[in-house]
């Protein structure tokens, strides 16, 4: 099984952290569903280049928040998820990209007027695009 998740070496972001909030992005979304089965740590990372610890690491952090449960000898699942924590991965995940969107206008100058105004643009061009 292959997980579109995609690692960006020059995030500040740790490795293990972006693997982690990409596949609760995938459970929160029902790309993912309750009971479907995830790659192997190993086959995890040997898909995304990257060392069998820090998909370990991934794996143990949704573990411990339920997202994901691992049964010995048959593989790691999906685990049933509320409804209400779906919801909050979704709602923190955009806050966080907007926070950080904001940041790095604000570094570059920008009022936060004219950021209001780049976003409301942004906006209407998906309008436009739904349309």
């Amino acid at each position: 099984m292959h997980l579109p998740i995609r690692l960006t070496k020059e995030s500040r972001e740790p490795i293990y952290h972006q693997i982690e909030n990409q596949i609760k992005a995938l459970i929160s979304s029902g790309q993912l569903k309750t009971g479907s089965p995830l790659p192997s740590i190993r086959a995890l990372s040997k898909d995304l280049e990257t060392s069998v610890i820090t998909i370990r690491r991934a794996y143990q952090d949704l573990e411990y928040q339920g997202f994901i449960k691992t049964t010995q000898g048959k593989g790691t699942f999906v685990a049933e998820i509320e409804d209400a924590t779906k919801e909050k991965v979704k709602v923190d995940a955009v806050y966080k990209a907007l926070e950080a969107a904001i940041e790095t206008a604000l570094r570059h100058d920008y009022t936060p007027i004219e950021v209001e105004q780049i976003f409301h643009t942004i906006i209407a061009n998906y309008k436009n695009k739904e349309e």
